[in-house]
């Protein structure tokens, strides 16, 4: 039997949502969040206001030698800034929880595709108990850069990778690909992340579900991107992902006996 409310009734839940609401979006999260870059000049001028730098106990980027201005940008607004040597992507995530001083880490990059206003809430649900939290561009409420083309085969790519790990290894992603996401450091190390590039989502993401990670996926809308130029190439990283993927079904967890790559690294 369904339980009548009373207007009181209604208005305090309305209250106490809002509340923790206003809460929530106060918050001052104890963790750190890292800004990517290369060669973003033009989004980090039209978005870094929007980024909730105060909102981190500690806020680091990662730059991977631009030439464009935007490392000095960073410096002028006060950032440590750590410049990559090895080039690539998963590079930037495995300096990065060597670095980091706290155990919630977010890793965000200005170019416009990722949206500043989630950032808080990829911390929200790490320090809720979730391992690792992603916005997800395919769930509903979310979008996808190319949601707008005929034929969106990046769209297409990202679900049908997404839906083979998930029937591979039980999981109930909508998308695995994003690295528009916050993930516990040690839990990350745990996963012994050696891909290279743009691999580094998938693979964590998938080894991640072998684990039974505590995954919480939000929506996230992608915007177009500002300047800058994708190193993502569609066709050569989609044959990447299948290989990827191929190696993961035929390791298990055997990473788990391998050598440990953040061994490799200065840890902090």
């Amino acid at each position: 039997m369904v339980q009548k409310r009373t207007a009181a009734q209604v208005k305090n839940n309305l209250k106490s949502s809002k509340k923790q609401n206003n809460k929530q979006n106060e918050k001052k999260y104890d963790a750190t969040l890292f800004i990517l870059t290369k060669n973003e000049i033009k989004g980090l001028t039209a978005l870094f206001q929007k980024i909730p730098i105060t909102r981190f106990a500690e806020v680091i980027a990662i730059d991977a030698q631009s030439t464009d201005g935007s490392k000095e940008f960073l410096l002028k607004k006060g950032l440590r800034v750590i410049t990559q040597k090895k080039m690539g992507r998963a590079e930037a995530f495995r300096i990065g929880c060597a670095v980091a001083a706290y155990e919630n880490v977010i890793f965000f990059s200005p170019d416009g595709n990722e949206d500043p206003a989630d950032i808080v809430k990829l911390a929200y649900w790490l320090e809720q108990g979730y391992d690792m939290s992603v916005g997800s561009r395919f769930m509903k409420g979310g979008r996808s850069d190319d949601d707008d083309v005929w034929l969106p085969i990046r769209g297409l790519g990202n679900k049908g990778f997404t839906l083979a790990a998930d029937i591979l290894w039980g999981g109930h992603l909508t998308d695995s690909i994003n690295g528009f996401r916050g993930v516990k450091k040690s839990k990350l190390w745990k996963l012994n992340p050696d891909s290279e590039g743009f691999g580094i989502e998938f693979q964590i993401s998938i080894r991640a579900l072998k684990l039974r990670y505590k995954i919480k996926e939000i929506p996230t809308y992608e915007g177009d991107r500002i300047g800058g130029q994708s190193t993502a190439r569609t066709f050569a990283t989609g044959w990447y992902f299948i290989k990827l993927l191929l190696g993961e079904l035929f390791i298990g967890k055997s990473f788990l006996r391998w050598t440990q790559i953040k061994n490799k690294y200065k840890l902090s």
